[in-house]
């Protein structure tokens, strides 16, 4: 088997902005990466032959299968970056009074069902025979047990529950795919638009795209099979549930 054959086809869901946009640069510049499909609502160019950009709506089944079968079989990596947290309105919410139907339906939609519709057509593509990873982009205030402020409704609820997919996607994989690797990841906080009305509130470190993009590859690469089901940060500590 040739060198080329032995490189890894990746997929970023999310891939025309932020820290999508970091995880398909710093994927195209590793040598062991043969191929990085870069998906998103808005299709991006990018100058690298090795990065094939593809629009995807993760919110409508038929644009999750058609983009799945573009990418094809033994898919090694798959990246979730997409996400929702504000929707200029009332989103995120500070009090159960602000709580919208539409808003909270819309939130789950992005953060939940998009995430186990790609789950669904995506994690069938792993290899049988070898390391693969299907990991989403959670958050820390998805813990319900770390939960000590309250607010921010839809946003918790989603990531919560996009958690549970993950332990419960992980269960079923692991019957047919030893060595898959199903996790969720948190970030920390990323200089990205969608945490720009907040950051004024975050007292820890503020990461550049590119740099938390870094740090959960490296997080990804000292996974075992055994830590499938889980949910890591950017340091590589498990996050409770």
């Amino acid at each position: 088997m040739g060198k080329e054959e032995n490189k890894l086809t990746s997929v970023v869901i999310g891939a025309s902005g932020g820290i999508g946009e970091a995880f398909v640069k710093n994927l195209s510049e590793m040598e062991k990466v043969k191929t990085v499909y870069a998906l998103s609502r808005k299709e991006t160019i990018f100058k690298d032959d090795k990065i094939k950009p593809y629009k995807i709506d993760i919110t409508n089944e038929v644009s999750v299968e058609e983009v799945a079968d573009f990418c094809g079989t033994e898919i090694d990596l798959v990246i979730v970056a997409s996400g929702m947290l504000s929707d200029g309105g009332g989103l995120p919410e500070k009090s159960l009074r602000d709580i919208d139907l539409s808003a909270m339906q819309e939130c789950f939609n992005v953060n939940t069902f998009g995430p186990a519709l790609v789950a669904k057509h995506f994690i069938p593509r792993l290899p049988k025979d070898k390391k693969s990873i299907f990991a989403c982009l959670s958050a820390r205030v998805g813990s319900i047990s770390d939960n000590g402020i309250g607010g921010w409704y839809s946003y918790r609820a989603s990531k919560a529950a996009l958690n549970m997919i993950i332990k419960t996607a992980a269960i079923e994989t692991r019957r047919r795919y030893k060595e898959a690797i199903i996790v969720g990841l948190h970030p920390g906080t990323v200089d990205t638009a969608l945490s720009k009305p907040f950051q004024r509130n975050v007292k820890h470190d503020i990461f550049s795209p590119e740099k938390a993009a870094g740090y959960l590859l490296e997080v990804l690469e000292n996974l075992k099979p055994q830590d499938s089901g889980k949910c890591f940060d950017w340091n590589g500590e498990k996050i409770l549930p």
